[in-house]
């Protein structure tokens, strides 16, 4: 991830840990499920691009630090065709 600590700052400045968080990505719909397998007890919301090909996905998790946020998306920057919002 670009930048990870100028991102970690801000987040360590914007939340108030711990807290839910809303990680965010837009996945090729028939690999959707390796994004949900990134955080599986996460409360999920989904929706379908007009023609079915892509996924925009929220996770909401509670997450204990900023680091385990940069951690989640570490592992998503490692699956195809993800893109982290």
């Amino acid at each position: 991830m670009l930048n990870s600590n100028s991102f970690k700052k801000s987040l360590d400045e914007e939340y108030k840990f711990p807290c839910d968080y809303n990680f965010k990505f837009i996945i090729l719909t028939n690999t959707k499920e390796k994004i949900f397998n990134l955080i599986p007890d996460a409360k999920r919301s989904e929706r379908t691009s007009k023609n079915g090909k892509y996924t925009s996905i929220t996770l909401t998790h509670l997450v204990k630090n900023s680091s385990e946020i940069l951690y989640i998306y570490e592992k998503a920057s490692k699956i195809k065709g993800v893109i982290s919002l």
